[in-house]
């Protein structure tokens, strides 16, 4: 709390100063040392009677933080919109005169893309005009290699079975619990053959490799730091106004506010 406080001291005692200097101050100190101490003194002795503004102070920081962060990541959206639409082996689902594509990058392993999964599943369900691409990208590989033999399972089952056994494999994954580590090779088996899965082939997991490969450069251009990253946007004449990058999860409602905007309502 005093190193809290300390630090507060500063910033109001700095933002005076800035304040004073800005009004044309002359080039001479604007406070003496001893005038300077007092200042954090009154500051200070202001916010413990008033910690209050400590928290509205910080609420309305993180808010900036927030904004400043969503406006990067849209700006980085705009900017890789071709390669977003290049969906060459990207599984999709959705008509393809679509005029709005939500892009969502996930790891079969992430907790926080099985919590949005069912939510994905009503937004999906509840619009059927919208163009929806799922693009592996398996950050927890490194730890778990069931990240990628599900990436490559699934990849596969997309190929050769289509949109419809892909999405009942994603789903039946996700829908097992099973995630941070304990996703087992027998669940991917599993779920595989529900969803009426071929054999797997070493000539299927190069293709699945060279495509996540391509998925992890685009979501590092786009600057996604973790799954899920969930981009809404139009297929054409894409804009900071009607483009909605989404880093976690997050509610139907907000989805389907996003999606309203990337179809210009």
């Amino acid at each position: 709390m005093k190193k809290t406080l300390k630090m507060a001291a500063l910033v109001l005692a700095m933002s005076t100063a800035l304040t004073s200097a800005s009004s044309g101050a002359t080039d001479a100190a604007l406070f003496t040392p001893a005038q300077q101490a007092r200042i954090g003194e009154i500051a200070a002795d202001y916010l413990v009677a008033h910690p209050d503004v400590l928290i509205e102070v910080s609420k309305k920081l993180q808010a900036r933080q927030q904004a400043s962060q969503q406006q990067a990541y849209v700006l980085s959206a705009l900017k890789a919109h071709r390669l977003l639409m290049q969906l060459d082996g990207v599984p999709v689902k959705g008509p393809s005169d679509s005029k709005v594509i939500v892009t969502e990058f996930f790891d079969y392993e992430c907790i926080a893309c099985s919590m949005m999964a069912p939510v994905m599943e009503k937004v999906m369900a509840a619009n059927a005009g919208v163009r929806f691409a799922f693009r592996d990208w398996t950050i927890f590989a490194s730890r778990y290699p069931e990240s990628t033999l599900a990436s490559h399972r699934g990849l596969s089952i997309y190929r050769h079975q289509g949109a419809d056994a892909y999405m009942t494999y994603h789903n039946g994954i996700y829908r097992t619990g099973h995630n941070e580590g304990k996703l087992t090779a027998e669940d991917i088996e599993t779920v595989a053959t529900t969803s009426g899965a071929a054999a797997l082939s070493d000539d299927d997991n190069v293709t699945s490799d060279h495509l996540i490969e391509n998925n992890d450069a685009l979501a590092e251009m786009l600057g996604l730091t973790g799954t899920p990253g969930i981009i809404i946007m139009p297929v054409e004449n894409a804009t900071a106004d009607n483009t909605t990058v989404l880093p976690g999860v997050v509610s139907e409602q907000v989805m389907q506010q996003a999606i309203a905007r990337a179809a210009g309502g």
